[in-house]
């Protein structure tokens, strides 16, 4: 889907930086002790006047319910933003409480939190930390004798403030079995739910990684509706993190905010789903929507240059959470270049020197080889030409996935040429037979939902999946937008797909 002009001009020159080494701090075990608590600060890297730290924490205490870890930055260091915490500073006090999602940590267990600040003339590492006001990496205090297991509970005491709350459900493990999506029991799983765009433009236009906000409450929010389900919208450059993106907004940091996010949308029991939407290669053909060389605007297919590494490093990165979905590539669309429909389907499996496309292309083959050669087993969605919309010989051109873990992917607006329930009976009906179909972006330019009020009736008919555009607060006359306010207020447009979500099982 085209997004709401943010702006026109991209911003280049970032600074170079220097990659700097995990700095420990000293853990002193005088007595042979075992520290209470031990926390690993780096500085991952830096440039002219700011830098990117870490902390690992490992608590080898009794468990907590929550944490607070405080230490001084003395080099007039200054947090401006963080992730996987609540970063707070007061002068050199800087302080990083847990989220809601990440506050219980076990005995031997460890957590990972990340920021980026400011500095001038020093970048000195701290050198004390403490966990709950207990001080880390040093020997702990002797502990008092265990309680005798024969008196009886006092019951004026009150509730331990250490005891783990209750462990709530995530999402689902999920594969491909003929053509149905299914958890690990066998059971039937429908993806249902929202996109939430911003991921694919804000870094590249040098303004931040997502477009309002993603902390919990916001991702509550989405889970309110009854969504199990969140396609998270990506740019390559930004994770590849290329010389033109700002620093702060890619690789790494950009890394670290996708991983936050999703941990967040699993938290919250909701499958996510990571999209390759912007990607590289310069297109001035049929239907361009820039002439930029550079990942700002939906290219007609992907390019061998760096689509295949970025899903390598997407594939790596969340190769051990088989609840993660992969979507390859947001709107193919080498039809509107190439003269005939078997060069634009030939071009979209196999890649190659593609007609009326002036860049090498990576082919949906391609992907799923990168994919797979990581040893990364995740479900992966494959759309079909004329943005997504056109199934048609999606069977035929069908590419091959040696675990046979490969569904079709299919968007669709009221505007596009497969849009009524003929089409969808002739097209889709077909693909759906054969392998999963999930509507990755349904939607509408009318401000109302009676379009795809029709199209989740034809899907839940079938038990088949989808998913509304979009999860941001734009006016729905430049976009169909789901939200007026992230507490997940719906617009006219969004009541639709809510009432919808709201009334099903999932």
């Amino acid at each position: 889907m085209r997004h709401p002009a943010r702006s026109p001009l991209l911003v280049f020159g970032a600074a170079a930086f220097a990659l700097v080494g995990t700095a420990v701090a000293p853990v002193v075990t005088a007595s042979g002790a075992a520290p209470a608590c031990t926390v690993e600060y780096s500085v991952t890297s830096q440039w002219d006047n700011g830098f990117q730290g870490s902390v690992n924490i490992t608590n080898n205490a009794a468990a907590v319910s929550s944490w607070s870890l405080t230490f001084d930055l003395v080099g007039g260091q200054k947090v401006t933003q963080g992730w996987n915490a609540k970063w707070s500073q007061s002068g050199t006090t800087v302080t990083a409480a847990n989220e809601s999602y990440n506050g219980s940590l076990g005995t031997g267990a460890s957590v990972g939190a990340g920021f980026l600040a400011s500095w001038s003339g020093s970048n000195t590492a701290p050198t004390a930390f403490r966990l709950n006001g207990t001080a880390c990496n040093v020997d702990s205090e002797p502990s008092p004798d265990p309680p005798d297991p024969t008196d009886p509970p006092d019951p004026t005491d009150p509730p331990d403030p250490t005891d783990p709350p209750d462990p709530t459900g995530g999402p689902p493990v999920l594969k491909v079995s003929g053509n149905k999506l299914v958890d690990e029991t066998g059971a039937t799983r429908r993806l249902l739910g929202v996109n939430r765009s911003g991921g694919e433009f804000m870094c590249v236009q040098g303004h931040g990684i997502f477009d309002g906000p993603v902390d919990d409450a916001s991702v509550k929010a989405i889970a309110d509706w009854n969504a199990n389900t969140v396609r998270i919208p990506l740019n390559e450059e930004c994770w590849l993190g290329l010389s033109h993106i700002k620093p702060e907004y890619g690789g790494a940091n950009y890394i670290a905010a996708v991983k936050a996010l999703v941990a967040k949308v699993k938290a919250h029991g909701m499958t996510p789903m990571l999209e390759l939407h912007w990607s590289h290669g310069q297109y001035t053909g049929n239907s361009a929507g820039c002439s930029d060389v550079y990942a700002s605007c939906q290219k007609p297919m992907p390019n061998m240059r760096y689509t295949p590494t970025f899903w390598a490093s997407v594939a790596s990165t969340f190769k051990d959470d088989g609840t993660v979905v992969f979507d390859l590539f947001n709107e193919p669309y080498p039809d509107r270049a190439t003269s005939t429909a078997t060069q634009a389907w030939t071009c979209w499996r196999d890649g190659g020197t593609c007609p009326g496309i002036g860049f090498e292309v990576a082919g949906m083959q391609d992907l799923i080889d990168a994919i797979r050669g990581t040893g990364a087993r995740n479900p992966i969605l494959a759309g079909g030409l004329a943005y997504a919309n056109d199934l048609s010989q999606w069977l035929t051109y069908k590419p091959t996935d040696p675990l046979g873990n490969l569904a079709a992917a299919w968007h669709v607006y009221n505007f596009n040429t497969c849009s009524n329930e003929s089409c969808w009976s002739s097209t889709l009906a077909p693909v759906a037979a054969q392998v999963p179909l999930v509507a990755g972006e349904i939607g509408e330019n009318t401000c109302a939902h009676s379009f795809i009020d029709r199209v989740m009736a034809w899907f839940d008919a079938r038990g088949l999946s989808y998913l509304g555009w979009t999860w941001n607060t734009w006016d729905c006359g430049s976009g169909p937008a789901l939200i007026s306010n992230y507490n997940g207020t719906p617009t006219s447009f969004g009541i639709g797909l809510r009432d919808r979500l709201r009334s099903l099982d999932g």
